[in-house]
């Protein structure tokens, strides 16, 4: 610890190089995160319709919809009956309630036999596969569905994925690299503190020990920092957008902040730690002989 005061400079340097790149990966991590959930909401949206056969019983159809529900890839199943589907019916075509021309059709429902499920998706990627498996039934008579824009959904899901992994590794190692260049500076500002050690009898252990811990300290206090203010801000801008652009909370629902950084916390820490030994480490290998 009193090395770390004594040279401040080079503690000060090591602390900015984590915070620095922590502070974009988390600001890149809530980013992610909402992207995610935003297109998972998406995925929910894309939907798949089951029309039956004539003469399908409604008990029949409430097996099936039991049936489903159990898939890992749905969402949610609802049974639309011919009454709720005419309801649909005369609410998306005459919304302003004049249905005088229909009346004399409430009793006699031009839609009967048109009972279906609405399926709603918690993988748009797997849609091809609950089709299949959809028509495997022989009380099914069509399914409709969007192939399209599921398979579009998964395109970009896959896509954020693999950017994301890319950018995280070179934020990693990008941090790896500055730490160890910012170590290396503090150990040729103390090589005379290291040869004296060593030419009095100190083991490499005992030379390297200290610089270690400061890498961990170091690269404690380095990912605790970002983490605070990335927490501030976030809500700061959450709070913000949902209150000037009422808008956004149609369109999306931001994540809550304790799901963020339940997991950003630990993962900075490791991430933080990680970097100051691991950096600490490959500088001291090289330098470490006299």
């Amino acid at each position: 610890m009193k090395n770390i005061f004594r040279n401040h400079t080079f503690s000060l340097a090591s602390i900015g190089t984590i915070t620095s790149c922590l502070f974009l990966f988390g600001i890149f991590f809530c980013v992610l995160v909402n992207f995610q959930g935003l297109m998972k909401n998406m995925e929910t949206s894309v939907g798949v319709t089951v029309f039956f056969k004539d003469g399908v019983t409604e008990e029949r159809i409430l097996e099936i919809r039991d049936t489903v529900e159990l898939r890992d890839e749905v969402a949610s199943v609802t049974y639309v009956s011919e009454d709720e589907a005419w309801n649909q019916f005369k609410e998306q075509y005459f919304p302003d309630g004049d249905e005088g021309i229909l009346t004399n059709l409430d009793e006699d429902n031009p839609l009967t036999g048109m009972a279906n499920l609405e399926i709603s998706l918690s993988d748009a990627s797997q849609q091809s596969d609950l089709v299949t498996y959809l028509e495997s039934f022989e009380e099914v008579d069509h399914v409709n569905s969007l192939d399209s824009v599921a398979a579009s959904f998964a395109d970009i899901s896959r896509l954020v994925s693999y950017v994301a992994l890319a950018i995280i590794l070179i934020l990693i190692l990008v941090a790896i690299f500055l730490i160890s260049n910012t170590v290396r500076i503090g150990i040729a500002v103390r090589r005379e503190e290291i040869a004296i050690m060593k030419y009095i009898g100190a083991t490499d252990i005992f030379v390297r020990g200290p610089f270690l811990v400061e890498g961990i300290v170091i690269g404690l206090v380095g990912s605790l920092i970002p983490v605070a203010i990335i927490r501030f801000l976030y809500v700061e801008v959450v709070q913000f957008v949902t209150g000037q652009f009422p808008v956004m909370n149609v369109l999306m629902n931001f994540v809550p902040v304790q799901r963020i950084f339940i997991i950003l916390l630990p993962v900075s820490l490791v991430i933080g730690l990680g970097i100051g030994f691991i950096g600490s480490y490959i500088t001291l290998r090289k330098h470490i002989r006299v």
